[in-house]
């Protein structure tokens, strides 16, 4: 995602100033594409759309046609502003359906766009599936529509950021476009905006203030999304893949957590069934989270004597976390050096506090997003994003089935 990026073509290549302050030169079109589409001009008719909602229902614009006012939102599930918005977008959603207004939220990402490091704050992607799992963790009743498969609509609207609204009068001509209200944080917010055209629109008076500027996650587009997707994986696969031996000691030292991270331990073996097939699923979570200082550990309770096999599973799967496999035959003795209590099956997954206090453990199949929404709960706060922690504490113990 690229925030607050300047472009100015120069001949055939552009100078892109980045948040940063960083000045690198591209090609103007990987500039523009980067930069995304141009937004819906003022006044502009409401471009068609024919979606999937994740009631299982297609969605269409004349399926609003009876409705004084057609807001249209663009949000997602990984952008960190569009988990923050979701129970105002609801609220409003809520406030007005029975006053003559639809709203349909429209996520423009799609799952081969979006990089993992980009989820940092998320429990998932942006399938369908994902979409479904979020609007039932967080009660969304508006319709949520996928276009992430083609972003056919979405290029047609333009929206720079998420969450970016369209607010269309009964003609259907766009009336107002831009930020929901004006600052991240409910509790400091002194315009809103969203309501105030609304209100406007339904009193049949011109919107004063017809547009804003919306901040939040840039849509991953098709064009240059994938592309990173692939940079990302390539450099995942690429990274080394260690195993050493975990002695009674070793282990003994790592359940007190000598990190000083939350720290995610998966204890598995090769010939544990669901520990094969959820251990993608695990390693993802790492590099998810990683770099918002979660640390991971996987230990193999194999035999000693299969540490290539361990290994050259190890090497399949890019395995870039610490990797360790019992140094000794006797499993229940290494166990215990660990933790008596942590039982004998595998497999065996635990996220303990800097503190070494457990967060959260699940002997058996792991509960992914649960899992991940235990992770983002005890992460750090954010200053760019101030209540995300408090956001997943509140969703942390949501039904992930």
């Amino acid at each position: 995602m690229l925030r607050g990026l300047k472009i100015v073509a120069i001949g055939i290549v552009a100078a892109v100033l980045m948040a940063s302050g960083t000045l690198i030169a591209v090609p103007v079109a990987e500039a523009q594409a980067a930069a995304g589409p141009a937004s819906l001009a003022m006044g502009a008719a409401a471009p068609q759309f024919n979606l999937p909602g994740v009631d299982g229902k297609n969605h269409q614009l004349s399926d609003y046609a009876s409705a004084k006012v057609l807001a249209v939102v663009f949000e997602c599930d990984h952008c960190p502003e569009s988990e923050l918005y979701e129970a105002r977008i609801e609220k409003l959603y809520q406030d007005y359906k029975d006053k003559g207004v639809a709203l349909v939220a429209i996520n423009p990402d799609s799952p081969n766009s979006v990089r993992r490091a980009e989820m940092s704050y998320s429990d998932l992607g942006e399938s369908m599936d994902d979409m479904k799992a979020r609007a039932a963790m967080s009660h969304l009743q508006y319709p949520y529509l996928d276009d992430g498969a083609t972003q056919s609509v979405s290029l047609q609207y333009g929206p720079a950021a998420m969450p970016e609204i369209f607010i269309f009068d009964h003609g259907r001509e766009l009336r107002y476009e831009g930020r929901i209200d004006d600052n991240l944080n409910p509790a400091l917010v002194k315009s809103r905006d969203a309501r105030n055209a609304i209100d406007a629109l339904l009193a049949g008076e011109p919107v004063a203030l017809a547009q804003t500027v919306a901040s939040g996650c840039a849509p991953d587009w098709l064009s240059s999304g994938a592309a990173a997707v692939q940079a990302e994986t390539a450099a995942i696969d690429a990274a080394p893949v260690t195993l050493t031996l975990a002695t009674k000691a070793v282990l003994g030292k790592l359940r007190p957590n000598p990190t000083g991270k939350v720290l995610l331990i998966n204890f598995w073996a090769t010939w544990c069934g669901p520990c094969v097939a959820e251990f993608p699923d695990l390693q993802d979570t790492y590099q998810m989270y990683r770099n918002r200082g979660l640390a991971m550990v996987t230990v193999s309770e194999n035999d000693p004597a299969a540490k290539g096999a361990v290994l050259q599973f190890l090497q399949k799967e890019h395995a870039a976390t610490p990797n360790m496999v019992f140094a000794l035959e006797d499993v229940y003795a290494m166990q215990d050096a660990f933790d008596p209590d942590m039982g004998s099956a595998v497999p065996y997954t635990v996220v303990l506090s800097p503190d070494g206090d457990v967060l959260y453990q699940e002997q058996g199949d792991v509960t992914i997003l649960a899992l991940r929404r235990a992770i983002l709960a005890n992460l750090p706060d954010s200053k760019a994003y101030p209540g995300i922690q408090a956001y997943w504490a509140a969703n942390s113990n949501s039904n992930s089935n």
